[in-house]
């Protein structure tokens, strides 16, 4: 899909339900993706996450500071504390990245998923109804998609 050119500077902006945070994207996103773990079921409260990565740099947080909680040795959770809206998740093997959850975007309709992770953590009563690749657990491509993030060292905001 075609970007239009406004979105090709990375002018995407997002934040979470009380407004207390805001964000801005200095970058497209890429990998946008359904997770179905469930670490993020319970993060969530949702039966699956949408997510997207950029490079940790450009994520920027214009308002606000996010709480953050290492909820497995997979990686770091943000939120925000005051509405507990789930805002991104930074994983250990790839600390030069960050994945944000693509409803805290503004507009996220031009920015559809194009995979499912962890379906062998899947509730059985909920489903999407599309023809995407499904993968049991992670991707056997995830380190391959940007490299040179996966050994980056992480950003403290």
């Amino acid at each position: 899909m075609a970007l239009p050119a406004s979105r090709r500077s990375g002018d995407r902006s997002g934040g979470c339900l009380c407004g207390a945070i805001r964000y801005r994207l200095l970058s497209e996103p890429t990998d946008a993706g359904y997770c179905h773990c469930r670490m993020c079921q319970l993060a969530s409260g949702a039966p699956v996450v949408a997510f997207a990565t950029v490079p940790r740099a450009d994520y920027l947080l214009e308002r606000g500071e996010p709480a953050r909680r290492r909820s497995s040795q997979v990686g770091e959770r943000w939120f925000c504390s005051d509405c507990g809206s789930p805002m991104a998740m930074v994983v250990s093997h790839a600390p030069g990245t960050i994945d944000f959850t693509l409803a805290t975007l503004d507009d996220c309709l031009d920015l559809p998923p194009s995979f499912h992770i962890w379906r062998q953590s899947r509730i059985g009563w909920f489903d999407t109804i599309d023809a995407l690749p499904r993968h049991e657990r992670s991707r056997p491509q995830t380190m391959a998609v940007r490299p040179e993030l996966a050994k980056a060292e992480p950003i403290r905001a």
